[in-house]
């Protein structure tokens, strides 16, 4: 069975989701990734995995379910923080960012499957925006992210790159659009409107201008 891991940041206003303000307040963009990121948790304890493990920079609040490890985020850069992340498995490990609310166990169903690593090695979904929102890997190896930029316009082919220039059959997830701007969720939250997160956003929509 495999590990299900999800990469996140306590829900502090001014310290998460930044490219929401403005047009909402640090405070609002607080709720809108506490709501996301309580989605993600749910969707992970519905998934079929043996562990689930959320790697948190902060401290968990009283929106973190029970059934869930919590270890805390090393430190560095993305890339570096995600393959400290890989480095805590010893088994297959599939890690998912808190950025996308409309995840479900269907989704990751391919990469969860029993047979899921019977003709690849890797798990890649790609985000719209051309970065990833998902990574499996049957063998975690740290070095397969650490040093691979995660702040340019092709992060996605970049990282899949480095999975096949190291050898590995890759397969890939559907396509997921990631929260970062409010475009992102107003169109995230209409795709997936039973969500915390499309509530959330509208609750803050009808309290009018802020």
């Amino acid at each position: 069975m495999t590990t299900l891991l999800i990469l996140a940041k306590e829900p502090v206003p001014g310290r998460v989701k930044t490219r929401l303000t403005p047009p909402y307040t640090p405070q609002e963009a607080a709720l809108l990734a506490e709501a996301m990121l309580t989605d993600s948790l749910h969707a992970m304890l519905a998934a079929p995995v043996q562990r689930r493990l959320l790697v948190l920079e902060g401290a968990p609040g009283s929106w973190l379910p029970p059934g869930i490890d919590v270890v805390p985020q090393g430190r560095g850069r993305l890339d570096e923080r995600l393959a400290a992340a890989f480095g805590l498995c010893t088994g297959p490990a599939v890690l998912i960012g808190m950025d996308t609310p409309h995840v479900t166990p269907a989704i990751l169903a391919p990469a969860l499957a029993e047979d899921a690593w019977r003709t690849c090695d890797a798990w890649f979904g790609p985000a719209e925006d051309g970065g990833f929102w998902a990574l499996g890997l049957a063998e975690p190896d740290p070095a397969l992210l650490r040093g691979v930029p995660m702040d340019v316009s092709d992060t996605g082919t970049r990282q899949r790159r480095r999975l096949t220039e190291a050898g590995l059959t890759v397969r890939e997830l559907e396509v997921l659009r990631d929260v970062d701007t409010a475009a992102d969720a107003l169109a995230v939250a209409a795709e997936a409107p039973h969500t915390r997160f499309a509530s959330t956003l509208a609750s803050l929509t009808q309290a009018g201008p802020r």
